[in-house]
Protein backbone atom coordinates (compact mmCIF):
# COMPACT_ATOMS: atom_id res chain seq x y z
CA UNK A 1 0.00 0.00 0.00
CA UNK A 2 1.21 3.60 -1.34
CA UNK A 3 0.30 5.61 2.15
CA UNK A 4 1.89 8.98 -0.75
CA UNK A 5 -0.54 8.03 -3.64
CA UNK A 6 -2.37 10.41 -4.89
CA UNK A 7 -6.48 9.48 -6.01
CA UNK A 8 -7.90 11.14 -9.07
CA UNK A 9 -10.76 13.11 -7.72
CA UNK A 10 -12.84 12.93 -10.60
CA UNK A 11 -12.51 9.21 -10.01
CA UNK A 12 -13.41 9.19 -6.49
CA UNK A 13 -16.52 11.75 -7.30
CA UNK A 14 -17.74 10.02 -9.94
CA UNK A 15 -17.47 6.39 -8.35
CA UNK A 16 -19.81 7.89 -5.31
CA UNK A 17 -23.54 8.62 -5.50
CA UNK A 18 -23.38 10.36 -2.32
CA UNK A 19 -20.52 11.86 -0.49
CA UNK A 20 -22.54 14.57 1.11
CA UNK A 21 -20.86 17.57 1.74
CA UNK A 22 -17.12 17.71 0.42
CA UNK A 23 -14.30 19.88 0.66
CA UNK A 24 -10.79 19.89 -1.35
CA UNK A 25 -7.80 21.97 -0.93
CA UNK A 26 -4.45 21.69 -2.05
CA UNK A 27 -1.88 23.18 -3.47
CA UNK A 28 -1.40 23.51 -7.57
CA UNK A 29 1.24 21.72 -9.33
CA UNK A 30 3.47 24.26 -10.39
CA UNK A 31 3.07 26.01 -7.01
CA UNK A 32 1.45 29.23 -7.65
CA UNK A 33 -1.60 29.05 -6.36
CA UNK A 34 -3.92 27.70 -3.68
CA UNK A 35 -7.21 25.50 -4.59
CA UNK A 36 -10.34 24.96 -2.79
CA UNK A 37 -13.74 23.43 -3.63
CA UNK A 38 -16.92 23.50 -1.35
CA UNK A 39 -19.56 21.26 -2.57
CA UNK A 40 -23.38 20.41 -1.12
CA UNK A 41 -25.81 17.51 -2.28
CA UNK A 42 -28.70 16.91 -1.38
CA UNK A 43 -31.75 13.71 -1.12
CA UNK A 44 -34.47 15.70 0.11
CA UNK A 45 -36.71 18.18 -1.35
CA UNK A 46 -35.43 20.67 1.73
CA UNK A 47 -31.80 20.15 0.95
CA UNK A 48 -32.01 20.44 -2.83
CA UNK A 49 -33.86 23.88 -2.87
CA UNK A 50 -30.02 25.58 -2.07
CA UNK A 51 -27.86 27.63 -4.11
CA UNK A 52 -24.34 29.09 -3.31
CA UNK A 53 -24.93 32.92 -3.64
CA UNK A 54 -21.62 35.31 -3.11
CA UNK A 55 -20.73 37.88 -0.40
CA UNK A 56 -18.57 40.15 0.68
CA UNK A 57 -16.05 38.01 2.70
CA UNK A 58 -16.87 34.78 0.62
CA UNK A 59 -20.57 32.98 -0.02
CA UNK A 60 -23.55 31.72 1.88
CA UNK A 61 -26.40 29.04 0.71
CA UNK A 62 -29.46 30.52 0.17
CA UNK A 63 -33.25 29.04 -0.66
CA UNK A 64 -33.61 28.81 -4.56
CA UNK A 65 -37.64 28.92 -3.43
CA UNK A 66 -38.23 30.07 -0.57
CA UNK A 67 -42.02 28.74 -0.63
CA UNK A 68 -40.43 25.47 -0.15
CA UNK A 69 -37.83 26.27 2.87
CA UNK A 70 -39.04 23.74 5.58
CA UNK A 71 -36.34 23.68 7.93
CA UNK A 72 -33.20 26.41 7.53
CA UNK A 73 -31.48 25.60 10.41
CA UNK A 74 -28.69 23.45 9.02
CA UNK A 75 -29.03 24.18 5.30
CA UNK A 76 -28.64 28.45 5.44
CA UNK A 77 -25.12 29.30 6.65
CA UNK A 78 -21.79 30.91 5.46
CA UNK A 79 -19.60 28.43 3.98
CA UNK A 80 -16.91 30.57 3.03
CA UNK A 81 -15.62 33.74 5.14
CA UNK A 82 -12.17 35.34 4.79
CA UNK A 83 -10.65 36.81 7.66
CA UNK A 84 -7.38 39.23 7.20
CA UNK A 85 -4.78 36.31 5.94
CA UNK A 86 -7.78 33.05 6.80
CA UNK A 87 -9.99 31.05 4.76
CA UNK A 88 -12.33 28.95 6.33
CA UNK A 89 -14.49 27.00 4.87
CA UNK A 90 -16.78 24.38 6.40
CA UNK A 91 -20.15 22.85 5.92
CA UNK A 92 -22.05 24.61 8.69
CA UNK A 93 -22.62 27.45 10.88
CA UNK A 94 -19.27 27.01 12.74
CA UNK A 95 -17.43 28.68 10.16
CA UNK A 96 -19.07 31.64 11.95
CA UNK A 97 -17.16 30.19 15.29
CA UNK A 98 -14.06 29.51 13.52
CA UNK A 99 -14.10 33.42 12.74
CA UNK A 100 -15.26 34.32 15.74
CA UNK A 101 -12.62 32.20 17.51
CA UNK A 102 -9.88 33.45 15.45
CA UNK A 103 -10.80 37.58 16.59
CA UNK A 104 -10.81 36.28 20.06
CA UNK A 105 -7.35 34.59 19.90
CA UNK A 106 -8.46 31.46 19.65
CA UNK A 107 -6.62 28.58 17.26
CA UNK A 108 -8.65 26.83 14.70
CA UNK A 109 -9.34 23.85 16.57
CA UNK A 110 -9.60 25.56 19.66
CA UNK A 111 -12.78 27.14 18.35
CA UNK A 112 -13.89 23.96 16.94
CA UNK A 113 -13.66 22.48 20.45
CA UNK A 114 -16.95 24.41 21.27
CA UNK A 115 -19.03 22.53 18.25
CA UNK A 116 -20.63 19.45 17.76
CA UNK A 117 -22.02 16.70 14.70
CA UNK A 118 -25.10 17.87 13.14
CA UNK A 119 -28.66 17.16 15.38
CA UNK A 120 -30.17 15.08 12.86
CA UNK A 121 -29.85 11.33 14.15
CA UNK A 122 -29.66 8.56 13.00
CA UNK A 123 -27.12 10.08 10.57
CA UNK A 124 -25.64 12.64 13.19
CA UNK A 125 -24.06 13.99 10.13
CA UNK A 126 -20.39 14.93 10.75
CA UNK A 127 -18.84 18.83 10.66
CA UNK A 128 -16.19 19.46 8.05
CA UNK A 129 -14.28 22.24 8.40
CA UNK A 130 -10.83 23.96 6.55
CA UNK A 131 -8.94 26.84 7.49
CA UNK A 132 -6.08 28.34 4.93
CA UNK A 133 -3.65 30.40 6.51
CA UNK A 134 -1.34 32.31 3.76
CA UNK A 135 2.04 34.12 4.81
CA UNK A 136 5.17 34.72 3.13
CA UNK A 137 3.96 33.77 -0.62
CA UNK A 138 2.81 30.71 0.31
CA UNK A 139 0.42 29.03 2.81
CA UNK A 140 -0.79 26.07 5.39
CA UNK A 141 -3.84 24.36 5.97
CA UNK A 142 -5.82 22.67 8.44
CA UNK A 143 -8.86 20.35 8.06
CA UNK A 144 -10.86 19.09 11.05
CA UNK A 145 -14.25 16.42 11.08
CA UNK A 146 -16.27 16.54 14.26
CA UNK A 147 -18.14 13.13 14.51
CA UNK A 148 -20.27 11.07 16.56
CA UNK A 149 -18.75 8.49 18.70
CA UNK A 150 -21.48 6.20 18.87
CA UNK A 151 -24.53 5.04 17.11
CA UNK A 152 -26.47 7.11 19.05
CA UNK A 153 -25.08 10.67 19.08
CA UNK A 154 -24.24 10.46 22.89
CA UNK A 155 -20.80 11.94 22.31
CA UNK A 156 -18.78 13.91 19.75
CA UNK A 157 -14.83 12.76 18.59
CA UNK A 158 -13.07 15.49 16.99
CA UNK A 159 -10.23 15.02 14.51
CA UNK A 160 -7.90 18.20 13.46
CA UNK A 161 -5.38 17.49 11.01
CA UNK A 162 -2.93 20.05 9.49
CA UNK A 163 -0.91 20.17 6.15
CA UNK A 164 1.83 21.90 4.70
CA UNK A 165 1.05 22.82 1.24
CA UNK A 166 3.21 20.68 -0.90
CA UNK A 167 2.74 21.76 -5.03
CA UNK A 168 0.18 19.06 -6.76
CA UNK A 169 -1.22 17.94 -3.34
CA UNK A 170 -4.66 18.21 -2.23
CA UNK A 171 -6.88 16.75 0.92
CA UNK A 172 -10.36 16.10 0.31
CA UNK A 173 -12.70 15.52 2.96
CA UNK A 174 -16.72 14.47 3.27
CA UNK A 175 -19.05 14.27 5.07
CA UNK A 176 -20.37 10.36 3.90
CA UNK A 177 -18.51 7.39 2.85
CA UNK A 178 -21.26 6.79 0.48
CA UNK A 179 -24.73 6.68 0.16
CA UNK A 180 -26.98 4.35 2.83
CA UNK A 181 -30.76 3.64 3.72
CA UNK A 182 -31.66 4.06 6.64
CA UNK A 183 -28.05 5.66 8.34
CA UNK A 184 -25.70 6.92 5.93
CA UNK A 185 -22.20 6.51 7.04
CA UNK A 186 -20.38 8.35 8.06
CA UNK A 187 -16.87 9.59 6.75
CA UNK A 188 -14.09 7.50 8.10
CA UNK A 189 -10.51 7.69 8.69
CA UNK A 190 -8.22 10.82 7.34
CA UNK A 191 -9.00 13.07 4.09
CA UNK A 192 -8.10 11.78 1.18
CA UNK A 193 -4.89 12.92 -0.82
CA UNK A 194 -5.79 13.59 -4.27
CA UNK A 195 -3.88 15.43 -6.89
CA UNK A 196 -4.07 18.70 -7.65
CA UNK A 197 -3.62 20.48 -11.49
CA UNK A 198 -2.76 23.56 -12.94
CA UNK A 199 -6.01 24.75 -14.82
CA UNK A 200 -8.61 26.02 -12.27
CA UNK A 201 -11.24 25.32 -15.46
CA UNK A 202 -10.45 21.92 -15.28
CA UNK A 203 -10.28 21.55 -11.47
CA UNK A 204 -13.78 23.15 -11.79
CA UNK A 205 -14.87 20.75 -14.37
CA UNK A 206 -13.59 17.52 -12.86
CA UNK A 207 -15.36 18.62 -9.91
CA UNK A 208 -18.53 19.24 -10.96
CA UNK A 209 -19.21 16.97 -13.84
CA UNK A 210 -18.09 14.28 -11.42
CA UNK A 211 -21.18 14.71 -8.61
CA UNK A 212 -23.97 12.98 -8.93
CA UNK A 213 -26.02 14.20 -11.65
CA UNK A 214 -29.95 13.91 -9.20
CA UNK A 215 -27.65 14.86 -6.29
CA UNK A 216 -25.32 17.24 -6.85
CA UNK A 217 -26.78 20.98 -5.45
CA UNK A 218 -24.05 23.44 -5.72
CA UNK A 219 -20.21 24.28 -6.02
CA UNK A 220 -17.57 26.96 -4.84
CA UNK A 221 -14.14 27.12 -6.35
CA UNK A 222 -11.75 29.30 -5.69
CA UNK A 223 -8.25 29.86 -7.51
CA UNK A 224 -5.80 31.53 -5.33
CA UNK A 225 -2.56 33.26 -6.61
CA UNK A 226 0.06 33.15 -3.94
CA UNK A 227 2.14 36.14 -5.47
CA UNK A 228 -0.89 38.55 -5.85
CA UNK A 229 -3.42 37.35 -3.06
CA UNK A 230 -5.61 37.53 -6.10
CA UNK A 231 -8.41 35.06 -6.33
CA UNK A 232 -10.29 33.46 -8.93
CA UNK A 233 -13.84 32.23 -7.90
CA UNK A 234 -16.60 30.15 -9.79
CA UNK A 235 -20.13 29.00 -8.30
CA UNK A 236 -22.09 26.20 -9.77
CA UNK A 237 -25.62 26.02 -8.78
CA UNK A 238 -27.67 22.99 -10.44
CA UNK A 239 -30.99 25.12 -9.88
CA UNK A 240 -29.66 28.05 -11.82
Amino acid sequence: MDTYALHDLGSLLSGNPYPGRGIVVGKSADGTHAAVAYFIMGRSENSRNRIFAATEDGIRTQAFDPAKVKDPSLIIYHPVRRLENHLIVTNGDQTDTVRDGLLSGESFSQALSRRCFEPDGPNWTPRISAMLTFAGGDFTYEMSILKSADAEGTACSRFTFSYPALSGVGHFLHTYVTDGNPVIPTFQGEPERVAIGNDPEAFASQVWDSLNADNKVSLYINWIDLATGGESVRIFNKNQ
